[in-house]
Parts: structure tokens; sequence; C-alpha cells
């Protein structure tokens, strides 16, 4: 057994060591500075209580984007310095978003270990490469992300750090074999645990669905599938659970190879980025020349988000979310008994508020970070929730989960076509799923405008604007009037404040909102997961419940409230852009 020595490297604080609510995402060339990952991790082990640390058992991976393998060489020394028993690290050093979840809360080690906690390293729909972007985030022992009071404390150690212990003479581990290493320190033993990135992940999908129905659906030569990872780490389960578990053909997965840098790609499933899947699915100016599938679905970087596709048909993730709910009883095992409650963001459209109402269901509008949905969860007031970032979860762990999402929309598939696989009875499609749900709930026509990397201080001078607006609303009104006559009257705004009826902490300035008298709603947000400049995001709804008018095209729906929105924050004026980078 290889014994290893401890040593204290002097340091000093770097700043913009602020984690966001996803953790810490930076450039490469950031990250790669001197002592800048060594700050953070030690900064985070600071801030855990110690029986969190000694002793205890961590979970170090990610998505497999560029300086990884690096990375996790370097957190195995420095957890080995401060006293941690084992590190659990998934072959190759990928485990997705969820798995990383599904594995601190379902994983039993050989000697009966359970993990307390995870370093993730991902920057999760943002690009990968050594130009590009790198991450990293502390999960906690329920699986979640780790809520303010400790993200705050670790930024705070990043404010006074001195030093850091490290095992520098530990030699590297080799992560792309399965197998326990064990070595000897000034404490004890120490063990590094490389295990099988998918096993503990395919088993919780297969206690939730029932595989047998998916399987059945996706043998029938009426249904066609397709699934894009993107080149994120979504492959390193996509052929195990779809090929393998429920006997998809192999053709029916693209991008399906984690690379270091996705492929050159920008790992973000929706319109502008899933190229490739959206032109198969019959959706792009470009004709595929065959006939698309019933069926499609993409993830992102770290596989916690999704986007779900009918054939020449874009399911939005506000409707997705609601769609689930609505169908979740019947259609999958794991929720045959009830739900306890459904949950949004507050940005997120109000499909899922309607479903809630008719279901007789708890419901609750949050602020954007999946740590809120993760209290109401722990407390066991939710069962289903997402929001309009492509994010679609249930209680089952602490993180969104897409290819969760891609097997309950398979479900429900399965559940609503179970007298038309066999004989002549026309397939019920995604569209038609869809479509049903708008003429039972009504439709909220939606879209999304992200502004990417403005001027951080234009996009805070936007920001302040639309909070002074705010003070007057006859004068708002004035102005949505002369910009458009048609736009209903605004009935309230506000900036979103959240109180959390599990623990009653407040979270303030959530975003922006103006709600109008037709149930309309505007909503600007400053993100905080790109790692240069500002995002602004702007979103747009509208309630429409005559079921004869639900079928009409989103973008000429929206169209006054879009002008609406644009002239009343000026955001050519402030950004200089005549377009926003992405429309969802």
């Amino acid at each position: 057994m290889v014994s290893f020595k401890v040593s204290v490297v002097s340091t000093s604080p770097i700043d913009g060591q602020k984690p966001g609510t996803s953790g810490l995402r930076k450039k490469v060339k950031v990250f790669k500075q001197p002592n800048y990952l060594e700050n953070f991790v030690q900064a985070t082990f600071n801030a855990l209580t110690p029986e969190k640390v000694k002793g205890a058992t961590l979970v170090v991976s990610g998505d497999g984007r560029y300086y990884s393998e690096e990375a996790i060489q370097i957190i195995i020394k420095l957890a080995a310095a401060n006293g941690v028993r084992r590190v659990w690290v998934g072959q190759n050093s990928l485990l997705s978003t969820p798995a990383v979840s599904a594995v601190i809360r379902e994983r039993v080690g050989n000697d009966g270990s359970k993990a307390t906690g995870a370093f993730i390293l991902t920057a999760s729909h943002n690009p990968g490469g050594p130009t590009e972007d790198f991450g990293i985030k502390y999960n906690m022992e329920n699986g979640g992300p780790a809520p303010e009071s400790i993200t705050d404390k670790i930024y705070e150690n990043t404010k006074t750090i001195k030093e850091y212990p490290i095992a520098e003479d530990l030699p590297s581990v080799d992560i792309s074999a399965i197998g326990t290493t064990s070595f000897e320190g000034p404490e004890g033993k120490f063990d590094v645990e490389v295990f099988d990135s998918a096993d503990d992940y395919v088993k919780l999908m297969k206690s939730i669905f029932d595989f047998e129905s998916i399987k059945k659906l996706l043998s029938s030569p009426k249904f066609t599938f397709c699934y894009d990872a993107l080149h994120g780490v979504a492959g390193a389960y996509a052929h195990r659970i779809f090929v393998e578990e429920l006997g998809a053909q192999e053709s029916s997965l693209l991008n399906c190879t984690p690379k270091k840098d996705f492929g050159g790609g920008h790992p973000d499933p929706n319109l502008t980025y899933a190229k490739e899947l959206v032109a198969r699915m019959g959706l792009s100016k470009i004709d595929p020349g065959v006939e698309p599938p019933e069926f499609g679905a993409a993830a992102d970087g770290d596989a916690d988000r999704n986007m779900i596709l009918g054939k020449r048909f874009f399911v939005t993730p506000s409707d997705s979310v609601a769609i689930i709910a609505a169908n979740a009883v019947g259609a999958i095992p794991y929720f045959s008994s009830g739900l306890k409650g459904v949950a949004r963001s507050m940005p997120t459209s109000a499909a899922l508020d309607v479903v809630a109402k008719n279901l007789n269901l708890k419901f609750f509008e949050v602020p954007t970070g999946w740590k809120f949905f993760g209290n109401l969860m722990d407390a066991g007031m939710c069962s289903v929730c997402g929001e309009e970032s492509f994010g679609t979860g249930s209680d089952h762990i602490r993180e969104k989960d897409g290819i969760w999402a891609v097997l309950a929309w398979l479900s429900i598939l399965a559940h609503k076509n179970k007298e038309t696989l066999d004989g002549n009875a026309k397939l019920v499609t995604v569209e038609d799923i869809v479509r049903q749900h708008w003429a039972t709930y009504g439709r909220h026509y939606y879209t999304r405008y992200d502004y990417e990397n403005v001027d951080a201080a234009a996009a805070k001078e936007l920001m302040a604007l639309l909070v002074k607006l705010q003070s007057s609303l006859p004068e708002v009104n004035k102005i949505v009037k002369e910009i458009h006559p048609n736009v209903a009257n605004v009935a309230s705004a506000d900036e979103f404040e959240y109180k959390d009826p599990v623990d009653g902490s407040v979270s303030k300035h959530q975003g922006i909102r103006y709600l109008f008298e037709d149930g309309s709603r505007l909503v600007f947000r400053l993100s905080g997961t790109g790692s240069e400049g500002a995002t602004i995001r702007l979103y747009i709804e509208q309630y429409e419940k005559d079921a004869s008018k639900t079928g009409r095209d989103s973008q000429d729906a929206l169209a006054p409230l879009v002008d609406v929105a644009l002239k009343l924050s000026k955001m050519q004026e402030f950004t200089g852009r005549s377009s926003p980078t992405v429309i969802t």
C-alpha cells in the first residue's frame, strides 16, 4: 500500500470566487491559475461541519469536460489531506449531475459506506474546451445543491484563505479502470474507488418506470425514436438505457460519445443549439429527406436538462412539466399512489398552475435554482417540478433529470397507446397529447429571449429602469397603450420575493414581473449561469382559454407583448442588440 504525506501550502485569496445558483463557473484558463481550484475546494471543506469531511465518503465526478481529469486528481489530493476516508469516482470521470444525486442518495459501498456529499465538475450547458468553460459545485447529503447558507460560507472563506493541506506525493489514480486503490496517510487509510457510471442510475430508473411498456412502444413499427446527447455525459447512459434495456435501434442515438469539448458544439438542448436533432425532427428549414421520427429528445452537457420534440413539433418546457404532472399517476408506477404537490420556477409559464388547480394539488412558485425544489421535496410537499430553462424532475433525486424526463414522456406515450400499438389504430402522437392538453387546460403561449454576454453595467441599468417604472402603474399603462393599444393593462408589478414554507428563509430580488389583467406576464431576470458578462432573460407569456384559439402560431400570438417588452425596457438602447442571442 502506497503511503502519502500531507504538506501545507501557503496561499492568498483570489477575487471572484462567489458561487452562483449552480456553483462556480469560469473559463478553463481561470481555473488553471495557481491555487485557484485548490482555494475553492479548501474553502468548501472549511464551510462543512467536521463529520462531513473527516472520515467521510465523497463523490467526485462530472460531465467529462476539458480539465475534469486534472481537477479530479487535485481534489483527490486535497480530500486525502483533509482526512476524507474515501472518494468515489465515476469511470473516466463521468457522472451526470442527476446520477451524482442518485449515487449520494442510493449507493452503498462494499463496506456499508454512504456518501455525505459530492464535488460535481460541470458548467452544465456551457461550451467546453481549452478556451471555454469549467465549473465546480458542491452537493449535500440529500443529493441536492448546497444551500445559500453553505455557498455564502464558501465565498466568505475564499476571501480569507491563507493555506490549504494537500497530499502532493499521492500518485495519480487511474480513473479509467473500475476498482479500488488504497493509500495510507497520517490519519489512516484512504481509498479511491472507481465505479461504473451508469449502474446506480439505471437501477433507480427501473424502479420508477415500467420498462416493459416502454420497450413495447419502442419495438412497435409505428413508433420511431431519436435521442441526441450533444456529446455530453448523457451519452454514458443513452446506450445502456435506450438500446440495451429498452431495445431502441443503435441508429436512434445521435452524438452519444462524450467529448471534452462536446464536439465543438454548445451542449444546450434548445432549438438553436441542437441543430442536428432539430433537422432530423423536421423542424428546421432544411428538409431531412426522410420522414422524421415520432419522438425526439436532447440533453445538455451534464444531462440534467432536456428538450422534448414530436414529429415537426416542439414541446415547451413549461408545457412539458404540466403534461407530465397531469399524466403521472396513470402512466408512471412511481406516482401511482398520487402526487404530493407540484412546483415551478417563477419565470416558468403558469401551465402547471392550471393543472394543479384542476387536480386539487398543492402548488408552489419558487425562485430559479433547484435547491428551492429540494427543500419542498425533503419536506414531502412536492413530487414533480420544472423550470422553463429545460429542467424537469421529481423527488426521486434532488436535481433536475434529463433522462428521467425522456422516460416520463415515453411512459405517457406508452400509456396513451396501450390500445393502438397492435392493429390498424392510429398512433397517439406527441402533438396529439399536447393539443389535447391545451383543449383541457388552455394554452400558455410562451417565449424566452436571451441576451448573452451583455455589458454588466448596462444590464443593471436596464433592470433599474424596470424597477423604477413599477412605482407608477398609470404611467406604465400609458406607455403600453402607446406601444400597442390592444395589449391589456398591467394589473400589478413587483420584484419577486419568496418565503420558503419549509425553513422560513426569504429570497429577494428574484426577477422583475409585470402582470397583466388578462393573465399575461412579462418577466425580466439577470442570470448568473454564464462565465463572462451578464445574461438578460426576458420571458413573455399569454394565456388563452378559448379552445378555438389555442392553435395559433406562437410568435403571432405573442408579437404585441414582445413589442411592449422590448420598448418598455429600452432593450436595444441599453444592450446595443437589435435581436436576442437565443429565442426559445
